[in-house]
């Protein structure tokens, strides 16, 4: 492609499909980057510059809604286009509210993420014609349902990354913090979410789509 054609950046974990996509997008645009995590995909969004970044709801370490925020308050000119198999009406608008242009669904036909880049690269809205845009945006414009104004940003972090099963010091390691760090975000969670125990961190988790059930 010519140098001058929109950088796209695609966040999917499961690899058939980010280099599906890759193939895809690369025959109209420059694909700069395919990630696994939302760590990465934060991180590479900001040595990048990409255009578009093309995400998943569900990825690893931290999940797309959450990347794509901490994106969006580094880089507000960057288009995100959700590429999912959540058809939650719910999640569609707490995407929008996170700063997404689209939200497209993985039963999409193949050109159909072509289009969606395209628009959201006009500045338009796409959203997967499956989906009832008139709900999702009456839910974007009411009081978030997802996003849980109990915990911080780093909060979150620190339970999707226990909600996934990994200990302290992982933990530690991943977000640069003490092991007692990690347990004192741990005990603040736990006391403003009244949980008691790490099965109920992981509900809480699996129900507001910061991981998979």
């Amino acid at each position: 492609m010519l140098s001058n054609s929109p950088r796209i950046l695609v966040a999917d974990d499961h690899t058939l499909v980010a280099e599906l996509c890759r193939k895809l997008l690369e025959t109209e645009f420059e694909v700069v980057g395919v990630v696994n995590d939302g760590r990465t995909m934060v991180r590479s969004a900001c040595e990048l510059k990409p255009d578009v970044i093309v995400v998943d709801i569900g990825m690893p370490v931290l999940n797309g809604l959450d990347a794509a925020k901490q994106v969006k308050a580094a880089m507000p000119a960057v288009k995100i286009l959700f590429l999912t198999m959540n058809s939650h009406i719910e999640v569609a608008a707490e995407a929008f509210r996170r700063g997404a242009s689209g939200y497209l669904l993985k039963t999409c036909a193949a050109t159909e993420l072509v289009t969606a880049v395209h628009a959201v690269l006009c500045g338009k809205s796409y959203i997967s014609e499956s989906l009832c845009k008139d709900e999702i945006n009456y839910l974007r414009r009411k009081d978030s349902k997802l996003e849980d104004e109990r915990l911080t940003e780093r909060q979150r972090e620190v339970l999707q990354l226990l909600a996934e099963g990994k200990v302290m010091k992982e933990i530690g390691d991943i977000l640069n913090m003490t092991t007692r760090t990690v347990a004192f975000h741990k005990y603040r969670i736990m006391e403003s979410l009244g949980a008691r125990s790490n099965a109920e961190l992981v509900r809480y988790a699996v129900r507001n789509h910061m991981v998979s059930a």
